[in-house]
């Protein structure tokens, strides 16, 4: 059994994608975290970072944060979604990094000034839409000759894929990217897919609007991580 700590946003829908397309028995532990559960004490014994989303492996013992090296960690448990043979592999692990450096970030912070900050930011929407565009253009030429990321279908897939879900939301019209809009159609249909997206839908309560979460979620800095962890010292 793997318990998967999780709250309903693109970096906890890769894995609960992932562990669904590996048939991989899961326990959902929620963090919410409009409710600040990110900074509880037995949470950061598990994430020294206080985000989510994380697994630990009650067959290995094994516990593990940040979402790249989590679906890596699956990826291997399950024998599924990285090849083995090493240019193969690497093919995956380039692509799988692309995202966690930068469609995951640029996207993320996009989504920040289009949907939680008040007042105006023309420059910062303006930067961070032109670089989520031509990250999908990077996507889409990748994907002019191949149906997947790397090749076959992989975690790199798995892990891009959340990220375009809120293209509308950013005002992006995906089918300048017809093969970006093929691949996102593509997985959209695949049934681990839909079940990984759906988990936890319901739960989300309007972070935008509310004050105290937004405080929780984006007011944090080094006085935070310190008594995170004296809390977790005592």
């Amino acid at each position: 059994m793997i318990d998967l700590y999780y709250w309903p946003t693109p970096n906890g829908r890769k894995i609960s994608i992932m562990l669904e397309e590996c048939g991989l028995e899961y326990a959902v532990r929620r963090v919410d975290i409009g409710a600040g559960d990110q900074f509880d004490p037995a949470f950061l014994a598990i994430s020294p970072n206080n985000r989510m989303p994380a697994i630990v492996d009650h067959e290995t013992g094994i516990s593990v944060f940040e979402g790249g090296a989590i679906l890596i960690y699956l990826a291997e448990k399950a024998g599924r979604l990285l090849p083995t043979e090493s240019r193969d592999r690497f093919e995956v692990l380039q692509w799988l990094f692309w995202q966690a450096g930068g469609l995951g970030p640029m996207a993320g912070q996009l989504s920040h000034f289009v949907n939680y900050a008040a007042g105006e930011h023309a420059y910062a929407r303006r930067r961070y839409f032109n670089e989520y565009d031509r990250l999908l253009a990077v996507m889409d030429v990748r994907l002019r000759d191949r149906a997947f990321l790397a090749g076959d279908y992989s975690i790199a897939d798995v892990a891009s894929f959340p990220w375009v879900i809120p293209y509308r939301r950013f005002g992006i019209d995906l089918d300048r990217f017809a093969n970006v809009r093929r691949w996102f159609d593509a997985l959209k249909r695949r049934p681990a897919v839909q079940r990984g997206v759906d988990l936890g839908k319901e739960w989300r309560r309007g972070e935008a609007t509310n004050p105290e979460a937004r405080k929780l979620m984006f007011e944090q800095n080094s006085e935070t991580v310190f008594r995170a962890a004296e809390a977790k010292e005592k």
